[in-house]
């Protein structure tokens, strides 16, 4: 079982650091312009920093990656001398050093694992932090040490703030403030996309992808969370057309660790995400193998994680981003109590692939995790964002963050029934 951490919600009022700044002046300061680093420039991380280049209160964006052709691409076609690209490895803690002392706000879009150093460098040179998925398996002891270092850091540090998590935890909070008493929150991620001559391919990090399916899914069940075998759970849930019904796998993810601490009076709360069922195959054998295993190995001398080798193998999202056809989708469903009646509210978003493509030359998935990150970022720009320590999504201000979604193109489906 894992603990439920009491820290979430503290409301702290700390300086930045400690050279006397309170918070009026930063808040001045924030008004004026902000310098944002953004380490990692994968498929959702460039949509994220083409949000963030149009927004007139960034006046530096650095794009950071250990492989700046993606980057550097955009930043070609942005034509904007705000914008720089710099070959960085994002894990080497005296680099971030440097290069936070320098900026506002460090935006780490790496895959899950390697940001835990950049918030905890981010926490020591006193600069803010957004991720879109927090750098801890749960929300245990390690949640509550970083958290404090992030507190005791004077900064606030926005975790899971891409699609799922992010966009689905407010889209819970905002359903169940719908309700009287919210007793179940789930939530539903589907996807169509397909792609000409690939059988196998992930529209998002294959690295966390694999990740995903290798290790027990969480639920929280009768007030607490429990584990279940990877990929055992499945289930075929009815999508909003065009997608249609589904098989959907409960996977572990921020939310179900999230949502019960937004919504005090969840009983059950999940996530289930579309995963074909020849992916999900493959991915038990890869795990029976040891090939999904992020333990180094020794292969001719050289150390490996056979986890990355097979992630390696798999091509790059950004290499086939304007040849997914398809559309994607997710729903969150919170079921309780209305005027004494059994009620359910679903809420909803939907894009095709090719309308991300014309919008932002991408998948609609990485749309949705570059637009929901891009959007808490700029709530943390805009001073909307007054705690310090880690920040989960259910801390944001609800109606600021749909309506921002919506500014941007999401369009957001909302009703309810009776059960």
């Amino acid at each position: 079982m894992v603990s439920i951490p009491r820290d979430c919600t503290d409301r702290a009022d700390k300086q930045k650091s400690d050279d006397g700044v309170g918070d009026a002046r930063i808040a001045e300061q924030r008004s004026v312009t902000m310098k944002v680093l953004q380490l990692g420039c994968g498929i959702c991380g460039l949509v994220c920093a083409e949000h963030l280049s149009r927004n007139p209160k960034v006046d530096r964006l650095i794009l950071a990656d250990a492989q700046t052709v993606a980057a550097q691409s955009l930043a070609d076609r942005l034509k904007d001398d705000r914008v720089a690209v710099m070959k960085v490895d994002g894990t080497d803690a005296t680099v971030l050093s440097s290069l936070l002392k320098e900026c506002d706000i460090a935006v780490a879009t790496m895959p899950w694992r390697l940001n835990r150093v950049v918030m905890q460098t981010a926490a020591k040179i006193g600069t803010d932090y957004v991720d879109f998925g927090m750098p801890f398996d749960s929300t245990g002891p390690e949640f509550d040490e970083h958290s404090k270092q992030c507190r005791d850091g004077g900064i606030a540090a926005l975790v899971g703030m891409g699609e799922e998590p992010g966009m689905s935890d407010v889209f819970a909070m905002h359903a169940a403030s719908k309700l009287d008493r919210a007793d179940e929150a789930h939530i539903y991620d589907g996807d169509t996309a397909s792609v000409d001559g690939l059988d196998f391919f992930s529209t998002w990090s294959p690295v966390d992808l694999l990740d995903e399916t290798s290790v027990p899914a969480a639920v929280f069940k009768d007030g607490k969370i429990e584990f279940i075998p990877p990929l055992s759970a499945r289930q075929v849930y009815e999508f909003p057309p065009p997608l249609g019904p589904l098989p959907v796998y409960k996977t572990n993810h921020d939310e179900t660790y999230f949502m019960p601490l937004g919504i005090k009076t969840l009983k059950q709360a999940s996530f289930n995400i579309g995963i074909d069922d020849r992916f999900a195959e493959a991915a038990r054998i890869f795990r029976k193998w040891g090939l999904l295993s992020k333990e180094l190995i020794d292969v001719k001398g050289s150390k490996v994680k056979p986890l990355d080798v097979v992630a390696a193998m798999l091509p790059r999202p950004v290499s086939f981003a304007n040849k997914v056809k398809g559309d994607t989708c997710f729903v969150v469903e919170v079921i309780g109590e209305k005027d004494g009646r059994k009620k359910k509210v679903k809420m909803w978003t939907m894009m095709s692939h090719a309308k991300a493509q014309e919008l932002f030359r991408t998948n609609a998935g990485a749309f949705y995790v570059g637009t929901g990150g891009a959007v808490a970022t700029e709530m943390l720009i805009d001073g909307e964002v007054k705690e310090k320590g880690i920040v989960i999504p259910e801390q944001l201000p609800i109606d600021s963050f749909l309506g921002r979604l919506r500014e941007k193109g999401v369009e957001i489906g909302e009703e309810m029934t009776d059960l």
